[in-house]
């Protein structure tokens, strides 16, 4: 199938370059075809954000969205940082938050909702959407440009054969194609190595943020109030926080988000973000509530110094799959809208020239030149400084934020990728985690339930290893089996054999998709791989 332009992610992103080119066409009398590839079952699928969402780029989009309908219903009434320490909570007074912690003109958002909408809109406007269909493979023309991508074949067996339901996969060429996948984007990947995109950047770090959604007692519900927390559960060495947003028809997004730099083999987030929601300051909201959904997904964290290369020849990265999520705020979309409107943009203006395949630097001269190019640069010595302590780190993002107003003169480096940063299990205690009581804390596999969850059972397993000793021989030897504490959905578990040999049990069929393993492996032996379309969660207001 030909197109002008073929983008490959339904998220923000995506949506959003979809949208403004169509835009663009409308308003110059010309045609430009558009398809946009999902691989969650529907749009909105495979969404999870926390969301405090900044309307400026959707309202650069949209000027009239509150007319559209766009669910951006509840506006941020109050913010509160809080300290935490085992039994304790100390706010942090209002005149001393840094500007990147106040949320007044935000809205508290189900980022799956609003892509949802964002999607009703692009069809509206003639844009061809494909959900349940999954971009495997980059597709180059002779001269390296990217020609394309195809989608995987359906219904191939657990031995890679075609089933009684096999279906080809399709080619889609496009004159360019832009990515949009969201952070760790498995395509993303293999063009940020093939056209070395990274070449005199920091390495990217990343986060994994855990997320519950719940539906509490009306009484302890306030629409519009914004809680952050650093401190416990996690030690001052570890970066992480918490958030706990109340939107509207009294639910409550809470989550917890962990730097995947943390050193200790033992840590597991999923159980630190149980533990966080056990503290008094924290349990009040829930008791005598409901959890309703649950879902994980890494985030990108190096800012603008491990920003890639954004354009290669016949394509660009745009949104989470570049990495532009702003640490300081723990906000992404905005930054996601944005640049897929510049990308469409500079992609537009070359399709007019009559040009293809070529390389579209205008959308990154553009980046440069925008207002979320000098967010993120006063933003950049954030996660610098908070991998320092979290005492020092604290105190230093003050002065960067509040004294120099993010405009000190140093950039801070990110020197690790984050699979170089655990250390041997021999050098730390297991760490005892307590018992999910099944009202506030609750196992793995339960909360997988609710996420929705689902693979085709006997389609090949997309958590692939390059070697399949290195788990027992590495991996459990020197580091007791991190796999099986990292994945917040019970994928990676070390069983023993009939023969009491052990052995790494991947469950594919619990993976939610968040490419933690990709990221945190410290042999990085793991590689995720595209599984079969429509796949995975299926997140209903995440």
């Amino acid at each position: 199938m030909e197109y002008d332009v073929v983008i490959v992610g339904g998220g923000p992103a995506g949506l959003s370059a979809a949208i403004k080119l169509k835009q663009m066409a409308a308003e110059k009398g010309n045609e430009v075809s558009v398809c946009v590839l999902e691989k969650g079952g529907e749009l909105g699928a495979h969404i999870l954000s926390g969301a405090v969402m900044d309307p400026q780029a959707l309202t650069e989009l949209f000027p009239n969205w509150k007319e559209l309908g766009a669910p951006l219903n509840t506006e941020v009434k109050e913010d509160r940082f809080l300290f935490l320490t085992e039994t304790k909570a100390y706010k942090t007074p209002n005149w001393m938050l840094p500007g990147c912690f106040q949320n007044h003109g935000n809205y508290v958002i189900s980022l799956a909702n609003v892509v949802r909408w964002l999607g009703q809109q692009a069809e509206s406007l003639g844009i061809e959407i494909f959900p349940g269909f999954a971009a495997a493979e980059i597709l180059y023309n002779d001269d390296g440009s990217v020609k394309g991508v195809a989608t995987g074949n359906m219904g191939v067996n657990r031995e890679g054969e075609p089933g009684p339901a096999f279906q080809l996969g399709m080619e889609l060429h496009a004159k360019y194609t832009l990515f949009a996948e969201g952070a760790r984007g498995h395509l993303g990947k293999q063009l940020i190595s093939q056209f070395d995109l990274n070449k005199g950047k920091n390495p990217q770090t990343y986060g994994i943020g855990i997320k519950e959604l719940w539906e509490i007692d009306p009484a302890k519900h306030q629409p519009g109030l914004v809680i952050h927390s650093a401190g416990w559960p996690l030690d001052s060495s570890t970066y992480g926080g918490s958030f706990l947003y109340h939107l509207e028809n009294n639910q409550v997004a809470v989550g917890y988000v962990v730097g995947l730099s943390y050193e200790n083999p033992y840590l597991s987030p999923y159980e630190e973000f149980q533990r966080y929601k056990t503290h008094p300051e924290i349990r009040k909201f829930f008791e005598g509530g409901k959890r309703i959904a649950y879902g994980a997904r890494a985030i990108t964290a190096g800012g603008l110094q491990s920003l890639p290369k954004l354009t290669f020849p016949g394509g660009a990265l745009i949104g989470c799959d570049a990495g532009f999520l702003n640490a300081s705020r723990i906000k992404g979309s905005h930054a996601a809208i944005k640049t897929g409107m510049l990308a469409a943009t500079a992609v537009f203006n070359a399709l007019g020239e009559n040009r293809q395949h070529d390389e579209v630097t205008a959308y990154s001269t553009a980046f440069e030149a925008s207002w979320l190019h000098d967010e993120l640069h006063r933003a950049r010595n954030f996660k610098p400084w908070m991998s320092k302590g979290l005492y020092f780190g604290s105190l230093m993002v003050g002065i960067d934020q509040i004294v120099f107003g993010g405009k000190a003169p140093w950039t801070l480096k990110h020197t690790h990728a984050d699979h170089e940063c655990l250390r041997p299990a021999s050098e730390f205690q297991p760490i005892v985690y307590p018992k999910p009581d099944g009202k506030l804390t609750f196992d793995r596999l339960s909360s997988v339930f609710i996420s929705n969850t689902n693979h085709a059972e006997d389609q090949p397993i997309h958590l692939t290893l390059k070697n399949a000793n290195t788990p027992v021989a590495i991996n459990l030897a020197k580091y007791a089996g991190p796999e099986s504490r990292y994945c917040p959905a019970g994928v990676y578990e070390f069983i023993k054999t009939d023969d009491g040999q052990d052995k790494l049990q991947i469950n594919a069929q619990n993976c939610v998709h968040c490419k933690t393993c990709d990221i945190k492996d410290p042999t990085q032996n793991i590689i995720w791989v595209t599984p079969e379309g429509g796949g995975g969660p299926n997140y209903p207001n995440m």
